[in-house]
């Protein structure tokens, strides 16, 4: 497991993601799998307080298990590209009280797909060696075509001739989500495990489980 301080400035958040990115394995590392966690942030007390959640669900039943909750003092600003030092902290605490390791994070944020390549899925990933999806509600950078108006529809998301990941329609005619990946797994596998943690709704059901914790 990674160990480095969170206490940063932000060109010294820039210089570390770009150290890190390397440690990135965007290959499948995993069997099967068992427990997939959501993760997401909120803010508490005009944003002063950082309030994370981790639910854990059962696969592929998703079938709640478990789901821990941990609020900190917000200390790092708020920085578009920058956003896992200021959530991260209060993310370990909360996977500290949990009683067993999820298989998989699928966390509310990027991965890949994102300037330095190393967004919030990937520095969780990394730090705590466990493999990481990253599911976007928003573009942070790159560009796509039209994505088919199908469920399981989804195209390339480009960046300076690279693909950072998938534009994903996980319900018919509804807005698409941004899959990318996070640590120990690959494109396609993100995609399908997305996918098939979607039920009725445009968010998986990790997402929506750890949303209705992170925001009280």
């Amino acid at each position: 497991m990674l160990s480095h301080d969170w206490n940063l400035t932000p060109s010294e958040a820039v210089a570390l993601q770009k150290r890190l990115r390397p440690r990135v394995i965007d290959r499948d590392c995993f069997g099967t799998l068992h427990r997939v966690a959501g993760v997401d942030v909120g803010f508490e007390a005009q944003g002063s307080i950082t309030r994370a959640a981790v639910s854990v669900l059962s696969y592929p039943e998703l079938q709640p298990l478990e789901a821990s909750v941990a609020r900190l003092p917000t200390t790092f600003p708020y920085i578009p590209g920058l956003l896992s030092f200021r959530e991260v902290p209060a993310i370990l605490q909360a996977i500290a009280t949990l009683r067993h390791s999820p298989d998989i994070f699928l966390c509310d944020g990027q991965g890949m797909a994102h300037p330095r390549r190393f967004g919030i899925a990937c520095h969780l990933g990394v730090y705590t060696d466990t493999p990481a999806v990253g599911v976007a509600k928003t573009r942070l950078t790159g560009s796509h075509g039209e994505v088919p108006q199908q469920k399981g529809g989804w195209v390339p998301l480009i960046d300076k001739g690279e693909t950072i990941g998938a534009v994903v329609r996980t319900r018919n005619k509804v807005k698409p989500l941004y899959i990318s990946v996070g640590h120990k797994i690959s494109l396609q596998a993100s995609i399908s495990l997305v996918l098939a943690c979607t039920t009725r709704y445009r968010l998986p059901e990790t997402t929506r489980a750890a949303h209705r914790l992170a925001s009280g």
